[in-house]
């Protein structure tokens, strides 16, 4: 199909509403348009056809045989587009806000606040979809991010959510008996990371620990490096906001903090794409930091 080979759609549509309105006032004023622009769209595709369309009827217009057919087919031509446009609308109405997030904002940040969403927004599905991977959020179809970063993400809508930092954490049973005040005040304890990030192990060994000595612990996930951590037996580093609510507890002490400039968490989504059931979940999660 070769659309040079058609009148524009602009002057089909205007036709359309002349036809079923009667008259080039009616459809000007149901297209918020000026009735010379409805005039001349007719005129125009009148001259791409090279037949007559509407033959003037007292004060309205009245269609030939030629524009009685070309208005019913493109009557049936808009009601299915109009259809086709309204299931799509009513499916992205129904189905749940894809939000694709680091999976440690979700295990220690996203998931302990998720009770919180669910009870203020019932009628909200949410599907919360962990990934490390920076994902085309339009070619997956994910409605928006929670991405980790300096903001910068071209094309995107970006809104932060909350600063990170690098912070040393363990559990109060691990440093009992220590007054810490910096790295050298913990010689002799263990550590243990995750393998993605190696700008945390990096600010380590920047700060005199050995990172090859066999103190030193590697494991796949956030959730492995957590949950030994919580356990009492290593020490880590993580942003204050991930474990804000192990150290309100006392599950976990802050150790040593350094702050990051312009890294944190930002909200990211396609520009100018955005339902309202997503905006209900992108005000609940800057009401909830």
């Amino acid at each position: 199909m070769d659309w040079r080979d058609i009148p524009s759609l602009a002057a089909l549509r205007a036709f359309e509403a002349v036809a079923r309105a009667g008259s080039f006032s009616a459809a000007a004023r149901e297209l918020n348009v000026t009735h010379a622009a409805i005039a001349q769209h007719v005129r125009a595709i009148e001259a791409d056809l090279k037949t007559s369309l509407l033959v003037r009827e007292g004060r309205g217009m009245a269609l030939t045989d030629a524009g009685t057919a070309l208005a019913a087919a493109l009557s049936g031509g808009f009601s299915q587009i109009i259809n086709g446009v309204n299931a799509i609308t009513a499916d992205a109405e129904a189905r749940p806000v894809a939000l694709s997030v680091t999976p440690s904002f979700a295990e220690n940040w996203l998931m302990p606040r998720y009770a919180d969403f669910w009870a203020k927004h019932p009628d909200v599905g949410l599907s919360i979809m962990p990934s490390m991977q920076v994902l085309d959020l339009r070619r997956e179809g994910i409605d928006m991010a929670v991405r980790y970063g300096k903001g910068e993400w071209p094309g995107m809508d970006v809104i932060p959510l909350v600063k990170a930092d690098f912070t040393v954490v363990g559990a109060p049973s691990l440093i009992a008996g220590r007054d810490v005040s910096g790295f050298a005040d913990l010689e002799g304890l263990p550590w243990i990371f995750e393998n993605v990030h190696r700008e945390a192990r990096r600010w380590v060994s920047l700060s005199g620990v050995d990172l090859n000595s066999n103190l030193i612990n590697v494991v796949p996930t956030i959730g492995m490096v957590m949950s030994a951590v919580r356990s009492g037996k290593y020490l880590t580093v993580a942003s204050s906001t991930m474990v804000a609510d192990d150290i309100k507890t006392g599950l976990l002490v802050p150790l040593i903090k350094k702050n990051l400039k312009d890294v944190g968490y930002y909200i990211v989504y396609p520009k100018g794409v955005l339902s309202p059931r997503a905006k209900t979940v992108k005000s609940w999660l800057l009401s909830a930091v």
